[in-house]
């Protein structure tokens, strides 16, 4: 587990690493140039680059964390993949449950597998289940979490690469917006977001502006820290009603 500066989040655990593209999000994924960077720097764990491997060493990891945390489960993967047995899924279920002072955040763009998974299993008390949906084309996906039962439900739109139309956020709890960053990113404009942020409000749920990227507001392709994270001259970083989390 390791101290992140993902924004919503305050750790990261990867008992799996490696992945395959699902959609037109992943065309820039920063976790296949982390991995690639980490094999490089002959980091054992990262031995296969970006391939889907399984960390069997890792799955305890959470236990010798006692305060309790908000953790990002495969910030380098993603657990529903179809490479990743249910079996190993069970183990990492195993952990999770046995150490309820974390939060668990499980994101993922492979929704129907998920769903799948927990069709003969409950979601933890302590799981917030989340999908990825960063254009028009993956908007099924929210429906598929919708029927999923979790404490929390959430969607990321990072890294948004278009305007997402109307949106179905019955039963969502939780969205975070993010434009996409790197030498080759694609621009984020703000009306997108502004109509992501209204519809959310209107649904009652929290939203989350994570940065702009290396696009800002303005349209100006610039070094990310640069343009930040205002939103309409604000920082609008909410998290889902605490009284509904465990």
């Amino acid at each position: 587990m390791r101290t992140t500066k993902i924004e919503w989040t305050d750790k990261t655990w990867n008992p799996v690493t490696g992945c395959t593209k699902a959609s037109s999000g992943c065309a820039h994924c920063y976790a296949e140039i982390m991995a690639h960077r980490l094999k490089a720097m002959k980091l054992e764990k990262y031995r296969n680059g970006f391939e889907i491997t399984l960390h069997e060493d890792d799955l305890d990891e959470p236990r010798s964390w006692k305060k309790g945390h908000n953790i990002f489960v495969c910030s380098m993967s993603d657990l529903f993949h179809e490479n990743v047995p249910f079996e190993f899924i069970d183990q990492v279920l195993k952990t999770i449950r046995e150490t309820p002072q974390h939060r668990y955040q499980l994101l993922t763009k492979r929704s129907e597998r998920m769903a799948e998974y927990f069709a003969t299993r409950d979601v933890p008390a302590n799981v917030w289940l989340g999908v990825t949906v960063e254009c028009q084309a993956t908007r099924l996906r929210i429906d598929v979490l919708r029927n999923v039962p979790a404490t929390v439900r959430f969607i990321s739109c990072e890294p948004l690469i278009e305007d997402l139309g109307k949106l179905n956020l019955s039963s969502i709890d939780w969205v975070i917006v993010g434009g996409e960053s790197g030498p080759n990113a694609r621009p984020m404009k703000e009306e997108w977001v502004l109509n992501i942020k209204r519809q959310v409000e209107a649904e009652g749920a929290a939203f989350f502006f994570k940065q702009w990227g290396t696009w800002g507001c303005d349209g100006v392709k610039r070094n990310k820290q640069k343009n930040g994270k205002l939103l309409e001259g604000e920082i609008v970083q909410e998290i889902p009603d605490k009284q509904k989390l465990p």
